[in-house]
């Protein structure tokens, strides 16, 4: 119940009536979630695989060059000046002096003028000496701010050329390093077809997963599975999260009361509500069954069994609780005849055999038609070797096979809960699987693989590409690859993207010592004590 202020009436009214469309249309998806992948080609495109489900980070794109260079400067030299004209020279047959009388006042007179002239010579010389200088002067100036100029214009050029280079040389790299990652990815893509048309157990798995990422069920509701296959029988057992009831819309409608100024939901009924997530969840069991066999391009599946988990809280105890509601195994050649765009969901289930409480809402437990099998033959006894550690025991100069004891033991530590399980498998020395984790948790759960590398060396990308390659192999949700040195770029690199843990030395002593064991990693030491060991 919402209370308003707001007292325009037919405002909201309007906006009432919007709210309960929005959440019819948000439960309408969720109720037509079977019809709505009845239209779709739920088959793998091989040759479009590589770009849609691509590790690989998108093609580099091409640099932006500074192309825009500037001009290079012109000299410009100062105006030249102009020489001042000389005054005439007086002359003894001047009319001026002729006029005079007296042979000596002419002569005087004509003395004082040369004089005067002289004189005015001489100015008109040391002025033009000046302007002379100082043109002189304005030009070396301007010829200096000129080379000064063609310099900083040469320095700015040389820059934008090494700028472009930089540019031309990473997009040259990166692009590089796209087309091996793609050329890489191919080839995955490749092995994985020639894998699942062979029913290797992981790639058939690994497709099946790849046809139900690609199907987005409506927004709130997560698509969280775990599979299992038989190669023999061609069976694949699909453990799928299923939603509780609080993750569907209840309100019915959004009313509002003018009386008293608020909004009010009004929820389904506990019946209407029931049939509605009973409906709901076997939508999803027969759209995922119809999803894996139509997308099933290589005749790998003969049946399927569908094991329905839900993750809820008890409302008595207030406790997480999560258990199996619904399980049914259907055969290919059955499901093909089934018509499901005209079917009754409940009743087509009953008619496959699926069993389940006649209520699911309830979220009674039942037991699994099919369990996934995690008993594998590698596994071999355990001991104990925290306990022998101390501040003066390095881990680098440790024996192999106890090391990866070791790991087992503190990831035990690590995963600790109910039905967790951390096993140490056969010492191969062969780069495999070192120890695994199964978390039986339906949802968030599964295998987890992890290599142990008690190393004196930087782990290069190898070490890297070989868990990666195992995890696939196992049909593991995680590898987690731990040693007693670092690891180079390159292995970061590759590791980016996928769910692979690389643990250095340092994250290792961390993590003893948050379980309560302290120890030390020496690597010159260790090289040593190896070296002494060997010879």
């Amino acid at each position: 119940m919402e209370h308003r202020l707001n007292t325009d009436r037919d405002e909201n009214i309007a906006i009432a009536r919007w709210r309960t469309a929005q959440y019819q249309e948000r439960l309408q998806q969720t109720r037509d979630i079977l019809h709505s992948a009845l239209g779709s080609n739920h088959e793998i495109d091989w040759e479009k695989l590589v770009e849609e489900y691509s590790q690989i980070e998108p093609k580099p794109e091409s640099p932006i060059y500074y192309e825009c260079r500037p001009e290079r400067p012109q000299s410009t030299s100062p105006e030249l000046f102009n020489y001042l004209e000389y005054p005439p020279e007086p002359q003894r047959a001047d009319e001026k002096y002729q006029s005079s009388v007296d042979a000596d006042a002419r002569e005087s007179a004509f003395i004082y003028d040369y004089e005067a002239w002289a004189k005015n010579v001489k100015q008109t010389e040391a002025e033009n000496q000046k302007r002379y200088d100082e043109n002189t002067a304005a030009t070396e100036r301007r010829n200096s701010e000129h080379d000064q100029e063609i310099a900083k214009w040469q320095k700015l050029n040389e820059r934008i050329e090494i700028e472009n280079r930089k540019r031309r040389e990473k997009y040259e790299a990166d692009l590089a390093k796209w087309d091996e990652g793609r050329v890489r990815q191919e080839n995955e893509v490749v092995k994985l077809k020639a894998d699942y048309e062979a029913l290797n157990p992981i790639a058939v798995k690994y497709y099946c997963k790849l046809v139900l990422s690609f199907s987005k069920l409506p927004d709130g509701l997560n698509r969280e599975f775990d599979f299992d296959y038989f190669a023999e029988s061609k069976i694949l057992i699909v453990d799928h999260a299923l939603p509780a009831p609080d993750d569907l819309v209840r309100v019915k409608e959004v009313k509002y009361i003018k009386s008293t100024d608020e909004f009010v939901e009004v929820l389904y009924s506990d019946n209407e509500f029931g049939q509605i997530y009973d409906d709901v969840l076997y939508q999803i069991c027969l759209r995922t069954l119809h999803e894996l066999f139509a997308g099933d391009k290589g005749n790998a599946l003969t049946a399927i069994v569908f094991n329905g988990w839900v993750e809820s809280v008890d409302k008595a105890t207030g406790r997480d609780t999560k258990g199996c509601v619904l399980s049914v195994q259907a055969g290919r050649d059955e499901f093909k005849n089934i018509n499901l765009a005209r079917v009754d969901r409940k009743a087509c289930f009953r008619a496959l055999k699926g069993i389940g409480s006649s209520t699911l809402r309830s979220l009674i437990p039942i037991a699994p038609i099919l369990k996934i099998d995690r008993d594998d033959k590698r596994f071999v006894a355990s001991h104990e070797v925290a306990g022998e550690l101390d501040e003066r025991f390095n881990l680098a100069a440790m024996d192999w096979e106890d090391f990866e004891h070791l790991i087992r033991e503190l990831f035990e530590k690590e995963f600790c809960k109910p039905g967790c399980e951390v096993k140490v498998t056969q010492a191969s020395r062969d780069g495999g699987v070192d120890s695994v984790v199964f978390d039986p948790d339906p949802i968030h759960g599964g295998k987890t693989v992890i290599q142990a590398k008690r190393y004196t060396n930087t782990v290069g990308v190898g070490f890297v590409r070989e868990l990666w390659g195992t995890v696939l192999n196992e049909g593991a949700m995680k590898g987690i690859l731990v040693t007693t040195a670092d690891y180079g770029p390159d292995a970061y690199e590759f590791a980016k993207g996928k769910p692979l843990v690389l643990l250095d030395g340092a994250n290792l002593l961390h993590l003893l010592e948050r379980h309560g064991h302290k120890a030390k990693i020496d690597i010159k030491e260790a090289k040593r004590i190896l070296a002494k060991s060997e010879s």
